[in-house]
């Protein structure tokens, strides 16, 4: 998939330094999700409804 023209969108959480981050992508019909420190490495392809699933699993693990 050509992800060349994709606007990218940083966390909210994002702080001044960066720090441990994702970068999300509306492309094609999934969500595109990087490592805002590495943008030139890989992409996970999600649905919404699996980026969904995968953000309320992450928020029960506290």
């Amino acid at each position: 998939m050509d992800l060349r023209n994709a606007k990218w969108r940083k966390s909210s959480y994002t702080g001044s330094n960066g720090g441990n981050c994702v970068e999300l992508a509306d492309v094609a019909g999934v969500v595109a999700v990087r490592d805002s420190k590495d943008p030139d490495g890989p992409v996970l392809l999600l649905t919404r409804a699996a980026l969904r699933t995968a953000v309320q699993s992450a928020a029960d693990v506290h």
